[in-house]
């Protein structure tokens, strides 16, 4: 009996260790092949990738979940640096950025990141680019995040993009609660990064942007592989995990922002539904300005770029920046 024990642990050692080096190989080939864009900042010992664009009021770009900078590169920033100086930062964990603490990245850890840890983060990196009061726009999670902002740090504006802004009902999807736990995003990760095929990332792409397809070369530029590296999946996963606690929170002050709000969302959303988010949250916030977009699903800034553009500059003209 010793002797079975011994051997099947054995083997199962032996498997999380073919796995781990599968994983790390996959890896490696996808941050060759999608190295950092912009540059590094260090805010508190967090190293923080911005890409940087163009002249005129500073406009902060934020992602969302399971992104990078490279969403916003892929067609945004060149419709906006025209005009405005933009700056897309990785979230803390995922893109090029670091951790905002070492305990979040531990192998077992349930923690992650808050949306007002972020913001006082991405904040802090934007004034060492000079940008102390900048229009913030905020794509799905990264929604949530530029309205911390607005709470915390006094921005010029905030533009959200199907972004999360209240307490949802329900439970999260099998993906988030499994890797979301301790055990789950330690022993989960490694297996997802290195045994998903790329067709599965491609159509979890797809699906992201459904009813609408996604714009053709939109996968290759982002990198299907980037989000799924263990350390990023991980920190994603606890991110989206622990989220809930914090908006219902956040939700208790947005009746004292006061500052210009506009919000671009989509009726067909099913990621982020804003009939549970931007809809309430319009009418909590009397400076809030809500744009419906029929039939339009999650990504309003790539299949409806010109209405979030329009968006911006709204917010820009409230600011007196314009």
């Amino acid at each position: 009996m010793a002797t079975t024990s011994l051997v099947i642990a054995g083997l199962a050692a032996l498997g999380a260790f073919g796995t781990s080096l599968i994983a790390s190989k996959r890896e490696a080939r996808a941050e060759a092949a999608y190295p950092p864009a912009g540059r590094f900042i260090e805010v508190d010992g967090t190293r923080i990738h911005a890409v940087v664009a163009g002249d005129g009021p500073d406009l902060v770009l934020i992602h969302g979940a399971f992104g990078s900078t490279r969403d916003f590169t892929f067609d945004f920033m060149g419709r906006l640096s025209d005009r405005y100086r933009v700056i897309a930062l990785d979230r803390p964990g995922l893109g090029w950025s670091g951790r905002a603490d070492a305990s979040y990245a531990r192998l077992f850890a349930d923690d992650a990141e808050s949306p007002v840890e972020q913001a006082r983060i991405l904040a802090a990196a934007a004034r060492q680019l000079g940008a102390d009061q900048p229009i913030v726009v905020g794509h799905s999670f990264g929604g949530i995040v530029a309205l911390a902002w607005a709470l915390e740090h006094d921005p010029a504006a905030v533009v959200s993009l199907a972004g999360v802004a209240m307490p949802w009902p329900g439970e999260l999807g099998w993906l988030y609660t499994v890797n979301g736990t301790s055990v789950g995003g330690a022993l989960v990760p490694p297996l997802i990064t290195a045994l998903v095929p790329e067709d599965r990332l491609r159509n979890g792409i797809e699906s992201t942007f459904a009813p609408q397809p996604a714009p053709d070369g939109y996968a290759a530029h982002i990198g299907p592989m980037m989000p799924v590296r263990r350390g990023p999946f991980r920190a994603n996963a606890r991110q989206v995990n622990t989220l809930r606690p914090h908006v219902v929170e956040m939700s208790k002050r947005y009746p004292t922002l006061t500052l210009p709000i506009e919000i671009v969302h989509g009726t067909a959303d099913s990621t982020v539904p804003i009939t549970v988010h931007s809809g309430p949250f319009s009418e909590l916030v009397a400076s809030a300005n809500l744009v419906t977009l029929d039939g339009v699903g999650h990504m309003p800034h790539h299949v409806a770029t010109d209405e979030a553009i329009a968006a911006i500059e709204r917010a820009a003209a409230r600011a007196g920046l314009r």
